[in-house]
């Protein structure tokens, strides 16, 4: 039986290539393509259950929706599939921080046809996360300097928030956690009920959620409160 595969990039060009190497073997199935996180969410809402992707192929760096945050979403609201970055940055921040979200394996672009298709294959039969020589090589170097923590250290104000979700939004958030309603809300920051339902229906939106049990299932999962 074929793997199941779904490839989310920005670049049309890269899907493209992407796509070849793969179909080259016979053990492959493209499910679909999608050109960033977002697109890669809204297509996986029209499929059933036995129609999702064995494996999704993601790309790091996207617009409207990156492929850490594309990651974090998808392995909570569809845990049964495995996520591998094939990206072209080794950068170790964003190694660990991919993997933080809940990716399976990371591999680099520049990895033969071969080598690609090899580790998907025996990452499906015997559930083992492939992980580029370069890259395993890497972690390494940062388990034995012991400076993995660099990728634990607190967001600044500047720097973006997981999910894009701006500083009111997460404000918000905290308060839905709270049992508040739109109207206490809304008195409790200075603002009318309609913009705080407003504000709401945004943060559901950029998590990909469609109730609050969910936004706050998700929030809790991957520490956005």
């Amino acid at each position: 039986m074929p793997v199941r595969i779904a490839i989310v990039d920005d670049k049309a060009s890269n899907r493209s290539i992407i796509k070849d190497k793969l179909l080259r073997h016979a053990g492959f199935e493209i499910c679909f393509t999608a050109e960033n996180g977002k697109d890669f969410l809204e297509k996986m809402k029209d499929l059933s259950p036995e129609d999702y992707p064995s494996v999704v192929l993601m790309d790091l760096e996207m617009p409207e929706m990156d492929g850490v945050d594309a990651v974090a979403a998808g392995s909570y609201l569809y845990p049964s599939v495995k996520y591998v970055m094939l990206t072209i940055f080794d950068d170790e921040e964003k190694i660990f921080r991919a993997i933080k979200a809940g990716a399976f394996g990371y591999l680099l672009k520049e990895e033969s046809a071969e080598n690609i298709a090899g580790t998907l294959i025996q990452m499906n039969e015997n559930g083992v996360g492939p992980i580029s020589p370069g890259i395993a090589h890497k972690i390494l170097q940062l388990v034995q300097n012991n400076t993995v923590s660099l990728v634990q250290k607190k967001t600044s104000e500047k720097e973006k928030t997981p999910f894009n979700l701006t500083e009111r939004e997460q404000e918000i958030l905290k308060l839905l956690i709270q049992g508040m309603l739109y109207k206490e809300i809304g008195h409790k920051l200075d603002i009318s009920p309609n913009t705080a339902k407003k504000h709401v229906l945004n943060i559901y939106g950029k998590l990909h959620v469609n109730s609050k049990a969910q936004a706050l299932a998700l929030a809790y999962e991957k520490g956005l409160i």
